[in-house]
């Protein structure tokens, strides 16, 4: 599966890399800048198309598809076509395929492709976490040796004045943040020792379903600002940190978010 994946991860970047940035086709989605162009379309598509053939009779859960509910099926692929698609958008280099594979409501494999940059992270449950083959390591150093990464959720009224203000109070707890613009890789990122920690207040589940495996295989956690698990099948908040030693929570806020479900 392993190989067959891979072939088609790259196969999907291509379309993205190839993009023909003068036609890239930009709707609008419910919530602040929060856009869909039809090569976000065009890979899901190929991507269903191909993860079918891989294992048939699976359930698909993509972002930009319509959402009632989780699927039902034993076996489910979570896949985020473009995350990043501000990014893409701008011709700023910063996106990337994310595909999970959930079995009996587990996750047991997560593969997160920058076609622009060709790196491949990996992980399968319980065998460890790789970037282009090689086995890879969260940093393991303290918080005030490290990078925080963040992002904001702007899709979500008052989400971002809760991220910028959390940011602000980890700025002389770190060397520095930085808010990149995609979960993805945000969490890629701490899985190999890029970055020590990474945080964002809602988060859906093809955000994070794949790299949030990457980062535990890699050796690091991946928890809801709280420090409870994270669930899957419904959007939530995500705290991932490289140090198992300096386990940081993050002050949540007693504002309830405005939107439930699938949407965005």
């Amino acid at each position: 599966m392993y190989e067959r994946l891979r072939k088609l991860l790259k196969s999907a970047g291509e379309t993205m890399v190839n993009a023909d940035r003068s036609d890239i086709g930009i709707d609008a989605k419910d919530g602040h800048a929060n856009f869909v162009t039809k090569y976000d379309r065009l890979v899901q598509e190929q991507l269903y198309n191909g993860l079918m053939e891989i294992l048939p009779g699976s359930g698909f859960f993509g972002e930009e598809e319509a959402h009632d509910a989780f699927p039902g099926e034993e076996c489910v692929w979570i896949v985020d076509p473009i995350d990043g698609t501000s990014n893409f958008i701008k011709g700023w280099y910063h996106s990337c395929i994310s595909i999970a594979l959930i079995k009996d409501m587990q996750r047991t494999e997560g593969w997160v492709y920058n076609p622009y940059t060709d790196e491949l992270f990996y992980a399968k449950k319980g065998q460890g976490a790789l970037l282009n083959d090689r086995p890879i390591k969260v940093s393991g150093r303290p918080l005030k040796e490290g990078l925080v990464l963040f992002g904001t959720a702007p899709y979500y009224d008052g989400m971002p004045g809760i991220a910028f203000r959390r940011a602000e109070e980890f700025m002389d707890k770190c060397i520095d943040v930085r808010r990149m613009g995609s979960a993805a890789l945000d969490l890629c990122f701490v899985a190999c020792g890029r970055a020590e920690l990474y945080f964002e207040p809602r988060l859906q589940p093809w955000d994070i379903a794949a790299g949030s495996l990457i980062v535990e295989e890699a050796g690091g956690s991946v928890t809801q600002w709280d420090g409870e698990d994270f669930d899957i099948t419904r959007p939530c908040s995500c705290l991932a940190q490289g140090s198992a030693h300096e386990i940081v929570t993050v002050q949540w806020s007693t504002r309830p978010l405005n939107s439930n479900g699938f949407g965005t």
